[in-house]
């Protein structure tokens, strides 16, 4: 509540929110090149409204922004990581327009898939997930990368990054439960396998709970990685069976990606000092490619579920 009043109001349209809209959340910085595939692609998909912190960009994405009709816009230069790196914000906005609505929070560079996302909008996934009686619905994050060496690949703004990235790790990951909130704690995949050789355990967490049916009580504890009340974290099967469940393709690693790494160890806003950003500096030094023997082909959120990395559940 306390770090809302570093947030203003830059254009703000939350009265054309409807009853049912679905709202997608965002905290973002410098994006102006994603952002308009990013949108296009949650229109498509389903989303109402967008409820968007711009924290200090200087690259044109405020006022590109301002300038859609389903966006409301705030803008802060305070600090990312003093406010829980972004997600003192993303709570408040959610706590005051998310109510009773279901809200996808996401960065960016995610993509949210999930089955049947091919021939079925998000409506009626939120649809079935109230049928059901479930409230929060879990995805992994899955880096994908491109084949050529990190930086080569040009990206184009308004292209889709999939297209730019496309190949993944399929089945180096490791799971474990959290015991104090309950949710499930993922890590591996290329950014272990290249990145943190030397200690995996440090490598990021890739279990995400980003599409929820918001009550002013909710929030999230660290990133949308876990949520009080804990039963929102409950988003497995504990008896043997599967949850219904998606991903969120990351398409980090753009072109552009080295420059940005350079930035953010230079601002020291993000978790543990940077540490993942100067990992990614030394790495892409040496002009790496991701790609591997074992390296995957993204096709489609089938090809996700026989792999196991996510289940259509009982969602027929």
């Amino acid at each position: 509540m306390r770090k809302s009043s570093e947030l203003e109001a830059v254009h703000i349209r939350t009265s054309r929110i409807r009853d049912e809209d679905i709202l997608c959340c965002a905290t973002l910085r410098n994006e102006l090149d994603r952002l308009p595939y990013f949108l296009k692609y949650y229109r498509e998909l389903g989303i109402g409204h967008f409820l968007i912190v711009d924290n200090g960009s200087d690259d044109g994405s405020t006022e590109y922004l301002a300038q859609q009709a389903d966006v409301s816009l705030w803008s802060t230069g305070a600090s990312y990581k003093a406010a829980r790196f972004g997600m003192d914000w993303m709570n408040r906005l959610l706590s005051r327009y998310g109510h009773n609505h279901w809200t996808l929070t996401v960065d960016p560079d995610e993509f949210f898939v999930y089955p049947f996302c091919d021939s079925r909008d998000l409506r009626a996934l939120t649809h079935w997930l109230d049928a059901s009686s479930i409230r929060s619905f879990s995805a992994m994050l899955l880096d994908l990368y491109p084949r050529a060496a990190v930086g080569e690949t040009r990206y184009v703004p308004g292209q889709d990054p999939v297209a730019a990235t496309g190949w993944f790790d399929a089945g180096n990951y490791t799971i474990k439960r959290n015991e104090l909130y309950g949710n499930l704690w993922i890590q591996g995949g290329v950014r272990a396998r290249t990145l943190f050789t030397e200690d995996p355990y440090r490598a990021p967490a890739l279990n995400k709970i980003p599409l929820v049916k918001w009550h002013r009580r909710n929030v999230y504890v660290s990133s949308t990685h876990s949520l009080l009340p804990r039963g929102l974290n409950r988003v497995y099967d504990e008896w043997g069976g599967e949850k219904a469940s998606g991903v969120l393709l990351h398409t980090k690693f753009l072109d552009v990606f080295e420059t940005k790494a350079r930035e953010e160890i230079d601002r020291q806003q993000h978790y543990a000092d940077g540490f993942e950003y100067r990992a990614y500096a030394d790495r892409l030094r040496q002009r790496p490619s991701f790609w591997c023997d074992m390296s995957e082909r993204y096709s489609g959120w089938q090809q996700l579920d026989s792999l196991g990395l996510m289940s259509r559940g009982n969602w027929a």
